[in-house]
């Protein structure tokens, strides 16, 4: 027995030893975002969570906390900043409140097409922006597609700009957002996508712009009748995640993480394009009356902002350099 027991003893210490061990070299990323889990963006954070325990051998996981559990997207940032979250999935026009020069993203009519999107934010300009960002503890990873924006309107249907005179539309809380309206004539209202459906339904806003599948998934169609399909911004959705975790990363880890972003933007983007089909769809058979205004009246009324940024030569120069981009 007194031989057992030293051997006993050295046994559990080397038990413990390894279960510190296994515990310290295993990570779990807190990732929170505001949106419904049948949203294509939370469909393609469970693939990046399953890739991510793949590609580290269960070394890394993901835990992911939907429909603003802890927090908008605003307080999902400041979170981050402090350290207090490891990552969030944010609309490019909040992150501009962060990161300046993501206001480029929330110009009206900036993009040509969906094409051009996609090759302004996969190119150099959009990962400038994406690191841009590191200086405010924010680090972008990747883009998800969140569509187009469009106006949707509970009393009148919205078919040239003068139809927007005199109402009230919620906003998100960006400086460009509320400009654009305000060119079109509009009152730009900011309010958290958490507080909207109730304020359609008293009357606080007229109206609110959003692309198809979250006006369908947040229910809004059950408010608003009348879609206007003029498409004014194309503000992509942006992996962040805090510097304060990033940097304890080591190359490995970082490529294991970067790896299951990729994977997970090309999924979401598939996801998406399926999504807003059959949003319309829906939203149609619940009564909408889908409008397709003439843009060009839309472009006019805006072109105001551009000019806006000429004393900004930092904005305007990504202006251009969007501009002239294939």
């Amino acid at each position: 027995m007194k031989t057992f027991l030293p051997i006993f003893i050295s046994f559990l210490l080397l038990m413990t030893f390894t279960s510190c061990e296994k515990l310290q070299n295993e990570k779990t990323i807190k990732l929170a975002h505001g949106l419904d889990i049948n949203h294509p963006v939370h469909k393609a954070m469970i693939l990046m969570g399953e890739e991510l325990e793949k590609n580290s051998k269960g070394k890394l996981k993901l835990e992911i906390y939907p429909n603003q559990q802890l927090g908008s997207e605003r307080q999902c940032l400041e979170l981050i900043q402090i350290g207090s979250l490891d990552m969030t999935k944010v609309s490019a026009a909040v992150m501009e409140n962060f990161s300046p020069d993501m206001r480029v993203f929330g110009l009206p009519f900036i993009f040509k097409d969906r094409k051009h999107t996609f090759n302004v934010l996969d190119g150099a300009i959009g990962k400038e922006l994406l690191d841009g960002g590191q200086k405010y503890w924010l680090k972008g990873l990747g883009y998800y597609d969140a569509g187009s924006r469009s106006f949707y309107t509970k009393e009148q249907p919205v078919e040239t700009p003068e139809d927007l005179e005199g109402l009230k539309i919620r906003v998100m809380e960006s400086i460009t957002a509320m400009r654009m309206v305000t060119s079109l004539g509009g009152s730009p209202t900011p309010i958290s996508s958490g507080e909207l459906y109730t304020a359609l339904q008293q009357g606080v806003v007229d109206g609110a712009e959003n692309n198809p599948p979250t006006f369908y998934l947040s229910r809004q169609y059950e408010v608003c009748k009348f879609f206007s399909l003029d498409e004014h911004t194309t503000i992509p959705d942006v992996l962040i995640i805090s510097t304060h975790l990033w940097n304890t990363l080591n190359a490995q880890e970082k490529e294991w993480l970067q790896s299951a972003v990729n994977v997970s933007v090309d999924y979401q983007r598939k996801l998406w394009a399926k999504a807003e089909l059959n949003a319309l769809e829906a939203v149609k058979e619940a009564g909408v009356t889908i409008i397709k205004p003439d843009k060009t009246m839309f472009k006019n009324k805006v072109e105001s902002i551009y000019e806006s940024y000429k004393n900004d030569e930092q904005v305007y120069s990504l202006i251009k350099r969007i501009q002239e981009s294939q």
